[in-house]
């Protein structure tokens, strides 16, 4: 073991937040180091959001090339060679790592190797991947420790070696059969990607809908779409029992609420959840408390209970996405400069990349009856939108609703381009804009856009009234 090392900042974990903070710490002239295990720049960039997107666009081509007759297209047999689009998302990896490292080296920032723990107030011991160890004592230290895929304590599950998102982003060949267990996210957007490369797929969800935060004509018209894809969907469901190898034969009992299903598949892939990697790492031994759920205990400011020590993105139990992630990297870096920024109230825009997208910021109409807001509704179908006839792109419907002030307080849209539309809907409800400046704005013809005119156009005149 080398002798203990004194840093201004030591950052552990190096996924969005973790990285921006350390290299603006680094080129302001603090001594700054990092520890990661293995994914340089965090997950995003090498087995969660960008690679999965990778993928989902190769299913998209596929898919586009298969329906060309549609459009006046003339095709031939086609096929998907899993090996090319597992390469081409690699080529991206590789090239998302090398630009990694030159920020580090550019920054001024020292990026370890290793596994890390806390082994006393604001001091990291690392086993390094290399070998050997060393000890980091830190003046600030900041945990961007991250989430993994939660494996649900089902019978025969774990030992059927499951894929979750990792493997299933890293596998050369298609599935015959891939059971989903899993109805969200992660199980839609890798279903669907699957489906089109040609694989049989079944959706397994215990809940009583897909995606059950959402309204039900959201969590309905998401059904329908990916049934149409040819999905098999099963809902209010249960996995009692699974048992054989994924990636050779797997075979699901189900407990449905008309009887019982076995499912015979080749593989399964575990999309139910996320869970901290607060595990042993020494947090709360050295005063860092951890809530109920496994996620540290942070407040506004992402100060954890220990002094000097902060929380970054998911491990916080803030909301698991990397925008959010860079958010929270924002909010620490201000208030160390001597601001006021805290994690309350924030806006929190969201996409599933499915196709049609689904994209939604603000409060649902669920979300708007707990919380007491009365408000206004207006819906479009998507198919309203000129654009969509020029595109034939046309599942899906827009949805606002519109609080006591005019002022917008939520939008969700299942379409093409929704989380390009959904921008503008941030930015009108960010300045506070009345409903009326939307609905009244002049927006390029034919766009997916120009439908927040009509969509506000819908909305209900008068008082707000309670959904």
């Amino acid at each position: 073991m080398s002798e203990p090392k004194q840093y201004d900042v030591v950052v552990i974990g190096s996924g969005e937040g973790g990285k921006y903070l350390a290299w603006h710490m680094a080129r302001s002239g603090r001594r700054t180091a990092v520890v990661e295990r293995r994914w340089i720049g965090g997950s995003c960039p090498n087995v969660n959001c960008l690679p999965s997107k990778n993928e989902i666009w190769s299913a998209g081509v596929a898919h586009s090339v298969s329906h060309a007759g549609a459009f006046g297209v003339t095709t031939g047999p086609i096929s998907v060679d899993m090996a090319k689009v597992v390469a081409r998302k690699r080529q991206m990896v590789d090239d998302l790592v090398a630009f990694h490292l030159k920020q580090y080296h550019a920054s001024g920032t020292e990026l370890i190797m290793g596994n890390a723990r806390v082994i006393a107030p604001k001091t990291v011991e690392v086993a390094l991947n290399d070998g050997g160890t060393r000890v980091l004592i830190a003046g600030r230290l900041f945990l961007n420790l991250g989430t993994h895929a939660s494996i649900p304590p089902v019978p025969g599950l774990a030992e059927v070696q499951p894929l979750t998102n990792i493997g299933a982003l890293d596998l050369d060949r298609l599935p015959d059969h891939l059971i989903v267990v899993g109805g969200g996210y992660v199980g839609l957007e890798l279903g669907q990607a699957y489906r089109r490369f040609g694989s049989k797929v079944t959706i397994i969800e215990y809940g009583e809908r897909l995606l059950g935060r959402e309204d039900p004509d959201v969590s309905d018209e998401v059904r329908q779409i990916v049934q149409a894809d040819g999905i098999e969907v099963l809902l209010s469901a249960e996995v009692e029992q699974i048992e054989g190898h994924s990636g050779e034969h797997v075979r699901a009992r189900v407990r449905m609420p008309d009887g019982r299903k076995t499912l015979e598949g080749t593989d399964v892939l575990v999309a139910a959840g996320r869970t901290p990697n607060t595990r042993d790492v020494g947090l709360a031994e050295h005063g860092i408390e951890l809530t109920d759920r496994g996620y540290i205990r942070v407040n506004n400011r992402l100060e954890t209970t220990a002094p000097d020590v902060w929380a970054i993105g998911e491990c916080a139990g803030s909301p698991q996405f990397t925008h959010i992630s860079l958010d929270d990297f924002r909010v620490i870096r201000d208030n160390l400069a001597g601001g006021h920024r805290t994690t309350e109230d924030r806006l929190v825009p969201y996409c599933m990349f499915i196709d049609p997208p689904v994209a939604r910021i603000g409060l649902s109409e669920r979300e708007a009856r707990e919380h007491g807001v009365h408000v206004r509704v207006a819906t479009l179908a998507t198919k309203a939108v000129l654009r969509t006839r020029t595109t034939s792109d046309t599942a899906g419907f827009m949805k606002a609703l519109v609080g006591d002030d005019d002022r917008i307080v939520g939008f969700v849209m299942i379409g093409s381009d929704a989380g390009e539309v959904l921008a503008a809907v941030q930015i009108a409800m960010m300045a506070r804009l009345p409903y009326t400046a939307v609905r009244d704005a002049v927006l390029t013809h034919p766009t997916m856009a120009e439908g927040l005119n009509a969509l506000f156009g819908n909305m209900p005149l008068g008082s707000s009234m309670s959904t």
